[in-house]
């Protein structure tokens, strides 16, 4: 999207958006792409290795899409588009429920940068992650799982130029596949700061979890004495990371909200082919209610996501406020909407070899990632009151 193509706001409620035809154009595009690379069967094998990921797929979806820099600006070697344009990609990603290190690399560590490092520290850092030549992410939360950056304990100690990274991060996600890792600390110097670091440092010890939702790897990572570079040259470490918490947020409830849509169509797909008692089980009263009020769920959830998509593309002043909204509205709908979906499935939505446990499994588990609803109505409430 072009600058001319952002509406000039003064707050969110005189937004005016669609998507336009070159992005529905993007949209098909990616959504082909990933039909044939991503199908169930694909993420099945995928989620049962290490790695997590295909390197082969990873690079096809950096060099001919160029997608892990497309909200990354032009002069670090992205492609210049902004959130509208990364949301669309999150949809697509989680309504495929595509394996692979995006969220961790382009989203989580790329935004990190570009909104805590400085100009030096950009063109060094962001060509690689935009190219998808280098893979990062991002660690905050520690063993309490706890997404607010004022739980952050894990401590800097200045040596020399650089910073000792002390302490232990966990659910870091893709962290065990990552080459660099940007962590959030607690320096004595400067509160909260962001610090850049090799993977394959001396004194970083990395460790995969086992998870419920092997589609999306975590990683334990403990820090002794692990020498690491200051992102900035300032002490706004806090703000740059709330900043990029925030744009998390907004790209996770995309990403929910294509998933939700995935178990939609495929609720609904079952309801017309499913016979029983001599009628398909979408002609009955119950189906057709409990599907109509998915399909209100899922459409509500969706426009709020697009909605702080397009707030946080023209730095709308309520942005923040709204990633909240949508994260917590995105949460809640893509877990119902699984749940529902496997009621409708009824006992073959139980078992193994229905694909719908895979969405169920990622529901579960956005739905904690980068904070819980409650959590984000609470911080939602805070925002709107100052």
């Amino acid at each position: 999207m072009s600058t001319a193509d952002k509406p000039v706001v003064e707050s969110a409620q005189h937004i005016r958006y669609a998507f336009t035809e070159e992005q529905e154009q993007f949209r098909t595009a990616l959504r082909r792409f990933l039909e044939d690379k991503s199908p169930p069967l694909e993420v099945r094998r995928l989620m049962a290795t290490a790695q997590g990921y295909d390197p082969a797929v990873w690079r096809r979806l950096s060099e001919d899409l160029a997608l892990p820099g497309i909200h990354v600006p032009q002069q670090y070697g992205g492609a210049g588009f902004g959130m509208v344009e990364l949301g669309i990609v999150m949809e697509e990603l989680g309504r495929s429920l595509l394996c692979a290190p995006y969220f961790s690399s382009a989203v989580l560590a790329a935004s990190a940068i570009m909104n805590g490092a400085t100009e030096e520290q950009k063109r060094d850092l962001l060509p690689d992650i935009a190219a998808g030549l280098q893979l990062a992410t991002l660690a905050v939360t520690e063993l309490d799982g706890n997404w607010d950056p004022r739980a952050i304990r894990l401590k800097a100690t200045r040596a020399g130029g650089n910073y000792l990274l002390e302490g232990v991060k966990s659910y870091v996600v893709d962290g065990h596949t990552a080459n660099l890792l940007v962590v959030a600390a607690r320096a004595a110097d400067r509160d909260i700061g962001l610090f850049a670091i090799p993977a394959d440092a001396a004194g970083v010890a990395r460790e995969l979890l086992a998870s419920m939702d092997p589609t999306r790897k975590i990683a334990r990572i403990e820090f002794k004495a692990a020498r690491a570079q200051l992102l900035g040259d300032s002490e706004d470490g806090l703000n740059a990371l709330s900043r990029t918490l925030d744009q998390a947020a907004v790209a996770l409830a995309n990403e929910m909200v294509g998933g939700a849509q995935k178990l939609l169509e495929s609720a609904v797909s079952y309801a017309k082919m499913r016979v029983q008692f001599g009628r398909e089980i979408g002609s009955f009263q119950a189906i057709k209610h409990k599907l109509a009020d998915m399909l209100v769920d899922v459409e509500l959830a969706k426009s709020t996501a697009y909605y702080a998509a397009q707030a946080a593309a023209v730095e709308d002043p309520e942005w923040p406020a709204i990633a909240c909204m949508a994260k917590a509205a995105a949460s809640d709908t893509y877990v119902r909407t699984a749940a529902e979906t496997i009621q409708i499935h009824g006992g073959i939505g139980f078992t193994w070899d229905n694909d719908t446990h895979l969405w169920f499994k990622r529901a579960k588990s956005s739905e904690v990632f980068l904070g819980q609803p409650n959590y984000h109505r609470e911080l939602l409430m805070q925002r709107w009151r100052v």
